[in-house]
């Protein structure tokens, strides 16, 4: 199941995010979304874990948690914009 986390602190880096998701289960994939002109983080990240069960898990957990000061919001990623 590909996850979106959306309202990232712009200092969380994409391994303290894999590092978070793993807590609740395997990730395949963790990318963090950064702006092509200065390499700084847009604030948001797609995680994908192949299980569904954890990915639900992780999702309803981490929802609306404060990481690094800000209340990221995750959520089911609709479509395959990556």
């Amino acid at each position: 199941m590909k996850l979106l986390v959306r309202n990232l602190a712009r200092t969380t880096t994409e391994h303290e995010l894999r590092a978070l998701f793993s807590e609740h289960g395997s990730v395949a994939e963790c990318t963090l979304v950064l702006d092509q002109e200065t390499g700084h983080s847009k604030g948001f990240a797609f995680v994908e874990m192949p299980n569904e069960d954890e990915a639900k898990v992780a999702l309803t957990s981490l929802h609306m948690t404060s990481v690094a000061k800000s209340k990221i919001r995750v959520k089911r990623a609709e479509g395959n914009r990556l």
